[in-house]
């Protein structure tokens, strides 16, 4: 990463001087301010569609609104534009926050579809407002007041400080907690959420920062033309050229995007001076993003850092993201974290952490958990066993908010929370992990453990993720599952088992009261199982309360007490270890009627 900001900062300076040393060239000028101002828009889109996921075909609607913004208050205050461009953004932040409400609450496809439909309603009402836009005729703006033989050179620098700004803008987004969410939820939105990231705010704010910069520079771009228009200013071809340039360069990452949006700006000219113009530049934009998707799915970016790394293993390093080499950190053994509850000795007698009551869960016909009621108690490790089937997962996703209840309640810490959200129950103590872990793949291993939200507060959101106390918790948590060392590596690299220790080290980043563990024996070593069993002892001795999903029933029998048992969606039997065992519910839902007798 130091490398790639060394090579930005040296471009930073040949652009900057460039005027300086060829000042009496506008043209060559000319196209590379369009490039600033492409890859302002490119880097600006990565926030929501690159990190977050979130594919939007029609951003160039906000530069259009930044370029009307900025043209109908210069026309009518008599005021230059540059005095009001920032006004451009603001408006475009305004009016991204109220869509996003709105269209985020889909995905995929449709998510797409209604960005375009956007885009061309911007258009539309920019045609029938002519009272404040003049409709079709446009707005004619004053001439630059500067001599003519400054020419381009001052817009040149203003879109030059309006990318440098932009893409400080997005690296500073990527660092903070806002950042790790928004991956975490390009890769599972469902998984984030039971982190404690309030998707839906982490969305519409990741969409309204998307398009402040745009509507800024639509502002400078409107007093560079002097002129706008509904049809140049919500051009559909614009929010392609968006589009391809983030992918080209490498859609995700910091500096993908500008560089794609200089080679797709250079393309670009080259088709309009010597190909004839635009309708060949719509061919060539369809064609190279055809092959972009096909062949550069990463982009120009990733795709050569890959290979860089095929060709130079030895040189890899992995670095966290302050640039030093992760180190092996203090012992788990050494230093035990915070306690998140009162020890068990210190739980009151009949007290209650969790409480379902008659909870149902129903799939068509099927019925996966029936009235089903139980309490855990703090303190305590409670196993809940049972067959294949048995609807064991399903009661964990209602009860931390993955899916709605059909009937009955949930409460927790003596509050009733089966109507909240999923990260609001998170917030309040609940954490849990998964059969089949579902880590970040894309993310380090240490970027997986600070992504987790404690608490909803803009504070927490907008902190640094990578530094200060977010960073020493996650320190000292890989310390506690012993991988400390594997901080910068991608936690797709590592084993099965090593996933199950992270997201448990992920999980305790919520610093929780109740853990929910979906199998952590399943699939897992025999030499890591037994660091896992010394992990959740050493955490409930500090007070964290366990409900685990075992199906190793030696381990559970061994660690766990009490036990409960669902069979076909119902609790069968409850109680200390030694009384499940012999319980002949237990065993004819093991092990069938038919041996039944045998083992009697």
């Amino acid at each position: 990463m130091r490398r790639a900001h060394l090579v930005a900062a040296a471009c930073l300076v040949v652009l900057a001087g460039y005027p300086v040393i060829n000042p009496w060239q506008p043209y060559p000028q000319a196209v590379l301010l369009l490039g600033f101002l492409l890859a302002v828009q490119a880097t600006s889109w990565n926030i929501i569609s690159g990190y977050a996921g979130y594919i939007s075909l029609g951003h160039s609607m906000f530069l259009g609104l930044g370029s009307y913004t900025v043209g109908i208050l210069a026309a009518r205050w008599g005021v230059n534009p540059l005095w009001v461009a920032p006004l451009g953004g603001v408006t475009a932040t305004v009016i991204a926050v109220l869509i996003g409400a709105v269209v985020l609450r889909t995905r995929g496809h449709a998510f797409v579809i209604i960005t375009i439909a956007m885009l061309l309603a911007a258009q539309i009402i920019a045609v029938n407002a002519r009272d404040l836009t003049r409709g079709s005729d446009g707005i004619t703006l004053e001439l630059p007041f500067w001599h003519r033989d400054f020419q381009n050179i001052p817009f040149y620098y203003a879109f030059l400080v309006l990318l440098v700004l932009t893409v400080l803008f997005s690296a500073w987004i990527r660092r903070t907690k806002l950042g790790t969410g928004l991956i975490a939820i390009r890769e599972d939105e469902g998984k984030a959420a039971s982190i404690g990231v309030d998707t839906t705010r982490f969305k519409i704010v990741a969409y309204a920062a998307s398009a402040f910069f745009i509507g800024v520079a639509g502002g400078v771009h409107a007093y560079y033309l002097t002129f706008i228009n509904p049809v140049g200013s919500f051009a559909i071809l614009g929010s392609v050229t968006i589009v391809l340039a983030a992918l080209a360069g490498g859609r995700g990452t910091l500096y993908g995007p500008v560089a794609g949006a200089f080679i797709v700006n250079l393309v670009s000219e080259a088709a309009t001076v010597y190909a004839g113009g635009v309708q060949s530049r719509v061919l060539l934009f369809g064609g190279a993003l055809v092959l972009v998707v096909l062949f550069l799915p990463q982009g120009i970016l990733p795709t050569a850092q890959a290979w860089w790394r095929r060709r130079h293993p030895d040189e890899v390093e992995y670095l966290d993201q302050a640039g030093a080499l992760a180190r092996t950190p203090v012992s788990a053994r050494d230093r035990a974290p915070e306690p998140a509850g009162p020890a068990p000795a210190q739980a009151a007698a009949g007290e209650v952490l969790l409480s379902v009551r008659g909870v149902s869960k129903r799939f068509g016909g099927l019925t996966a958990v029936d009235d089903v009621s139980l309490d855990v108690r703090p303190g305590t490790i409670t196993a809940l066993i049972g067959p294949n089937g048995s609807g064991k997962t399903t009661l964990f996703n209602l009860i931390t908010g993955g899916l709605p209840a059909d009937s009955g309640e949930i409460w927790f810490d003596g509050r009733r929370v089966d109507g909240l959200r999923p990260w609001r129950r998170c917030h309040l103590g609940l954490g849990r992990t998964y059969q089949v872990t579902r880590l970040f793949a894309d993310m380090t291993v240490r970027e997986n453990v600070v992504a987790p939200l404690a608490d909803a507060r803009w504070r927490t959101m907008l902190s640094d993720a990578v530094r200060g106390h977010e960073a020493e918790r996650a320190r000292e948590l890989l310390g506690l599952v012993g991988l400390g060392r594997f901080a910068g590596q991608r936690a797709g690299a590592l084993s099965y088992g090593q996933q199950k220790l992270v997201e448990l080290a992920q999980v305790l980043m919520l610093e929780p009261r109740l853990i929910l563990l979906d199998e952590p024996a399943g699939g897992v070593n025999p030499s890591l199982l037994g660091s896992i069993v010394d992990v959740i002892r050493e955490l409930n001795a500090a007070g964290v309360t366990f409900l685990i999903v075992e199906h190793n029933i030696p381990l559970v029998l061994d660690l766990c007490d009490p036990v409960a048992v669902l069979a076909g969606g119902r609790l069968i039997a409850e109680g200390p270890p030694g009384q499940v065992r012999e319980d002949p519910a237990v065993l004819e839902a093991y092990l069938g009627t038919d041996l039944l007798p045998a083992v009697r």
